[in-house]
């Protein structure tokens, strides 16, 4: 396999904006989680003639607080010193087809790792990002986990590859124009003691 911001009113507007933010960071925590699952996109049909429509696609984003994780070498604690890998998720495209009621979504995305403090001799490093379709309220409809493999040149400090997945979303009736394609990485229990000690760069 590219969620946008709100303005925020007066005091009148203070409550439903506060529930929009709440919503926002249950999807984010549902979302992180390892063991989470809330459904899977249908890809087992094959895609019918598209239909070609104006703004036809969902949106696709990448969760901004979710789009850097970190790997630590065996045994070392998750503090700076112990860092092997850092990933980041640079960026998206996508495009779509419509077929019938479902989209034909295809995703290139951006994945790059650096090498941390303890990488030793290690050239390479396996991550996990989810993508993830939400409906208009930020409600979790399909969630999915992709592995990527990165591998760093000996003498480089980076490496990256362009992922691309391509996958059938079922609208079951509504318009593609509501649901927002999210993409985070998956957290390690490390990870994410990790980044509540030490901020995303």
């Amino acid at each position: 396999m590219q969620v946008g911001g709100r303005e925020s009113g007066g005091r009148e507007g203070a409550s439903p904006n506060r529930a929009r933010w709440t919503a926002l960071f249950a999807m984010l925590f549902a979302l992180s989680g390892c063991s989470w699952a809330a459904g899977w996109f249908g890809s087992s049909e094959p895609p019918a003639r598209p239909i070609v429509e104006p703004n036809a696609c969902p949106t696709a984003a990448i969760l901004r607080p979710l789009a850097q994780t970190a790997v630590f070498a065996p045994g070392q604690p998750p503090q700076p010193t112990g860092l092997a890998f850092s990933g980041l998720l640079s960026e998206v495209d996508s495009s779509c087809d419509r077929a019938g009621d479902a989209v034909r979504l295809k995703l290139d995305t951006v994945v790059v790792a650096e090498r941390g403090p303890a990488a030793g001799p290690a050239g390479a490093v396996d991550l996990w990002y989810f993508v993830a379709v939400t409906g208009p309220d930020q409600t979790i409809l399909s969630k999915r986990l992709f592995p990527v493999h990165i591998e760093i040149p000996p003498n480089a400090k980076r490496g990256g590859v362009s992922d691309h997945v391509e996958e059938t979303i079922p609208l079951g009736g509504r318009r593609p124009g509501d649901l927002n394609v999210v993409l985070g990485f998956q957290q390690s229990g490390e990870a994410a003691e990790y980044y509540r000690h030490y901020p995303r760069r």
